[in-house]
């Protein structure tokens, strides 16, 4: 995770740089390094000096389930009619006109606009991609270094920590 107000007193802040340190800390997962440093920040150790980083970097595509088209038009349905309730809204209420006939036309008009939106790009793939997925980037390993002006102490706060 990321926090733009973490990072305004680093050096080279917005261009890409690879960390720096001396590691105080190996964590097969993203919660226990995050632990560690939690852990770092309640023994009121100078935590602006840690870095986590993450190695060995892998694409992850996790298939949620079957497409098919009665899912397709279902969801553009579905998704179309809460823009739709949105613009209807929207429209509403910045005219003097009928409320419930605004809303009317918004929910039509968005669930045209779903079906459209979500079956071109389905029939598209042909049959090539016929499976919904989500991608993440995660990391085989968690490594959390230190400045070395630092890092020793940090490394034995750390030995305390049960993990």
């Amino acid at each position: 995770m990321t926090n733009p107000l973490s990072q305004s007193g680093r050096s080279g802040q917005g261009l890409p740089t690879p960390p720096s340190g001396w590691p105080i800390g190996s964590y097969p997962t993203y919660a226990e390094a995050q632990k560690a440093v939690d852990y770092l920040s309640d023994q009121e150790f100078s935590v602006q000096d840690v870095t986590i980083v993450g190695v060995d970097l892998m694409q992850v595509e996790r298939v949620l389930g079957r497409l098919t088209w009665a899912k397709v038009i279902g969801g553009g349905i579905v998704s179309g009619a809460w823009l739709g309730v949105f613009l209807g809204l929207v429209l509403g209420i910045f005219t003097n006109g009928n409320l419930f006939g605004a809303l009317a036309i918004g929910i039509v008009g968005g669930i045209i606009f779903g079906l459209i939106s979500t079956a071109i790009p389905y029939a598209a793939t042909r049959g090539q991609r016929d499976f919904a997925s989500s991608m993440q980037l995660v990391a085989g390993r968690y490594d959390v270094l230190c400045e070395p002006k630092s890092a020793e102490k940090a490394r034995d706060m750390l030995a305390k920590l049960s993990i």
